[in-house]
């Protein structure tokens, strides 16, 4: 059973940095499958969850433009381990962050989320 742990959420000032992660467990790394991309999205309360951050299997990244600059995101593969480390950020980031994994097996995509984790900006 695949499942994705996010972590590192949390209240802070305006301004201030957090440092998400997100492990994963369970996911076949055989040479039939591939992770084809991860990301971080993001879901505000009354709103659409949208795009944060993501990173290819190719490690190619793509940003939301109102986090370029100010995120970045990271992957630690012999970890299965998927970070965003969040700076100067602003009341406007709080949100539920989730963690996703696009995963390939032989021909077979799935997609995986995590549970969320809070993040909370006061200003």
């Amino acid at each position: 059973q695949v499942q994705l742990v996010e972590s590192g959420g949390g209240l802070v000032q305006a301004g201030g940095s957090l440092r998400l992660s997100c492990l994963a467990s369970g996911l076949d790394s055989s040479a039939a499958s591939a992770i084809l991309s991860s990301g971080w999205y993001r879901q505000a309360p009354g709103k659409r969850r949208e795009l944060v951050a993501t990173v290819s299997g190719g490690a190619t990244t793509n940003y939301a433009d109102s986090v370029k600059g100010r995120f970045t995101i990271s992957r630690d593969n012999g970890k299965n381990a998927l970070y965003l480390e969040m700076n100067n950020l602003k009341p406007e980031d709080t949100a539920v962050y989730y963690c996703h994994v696009r995963h390939l097996y032989y021909t077979l995509t799935n997609d995986y989320w995590g549970q969320g984790t809070q993040v909370t900006v006061s200003s």
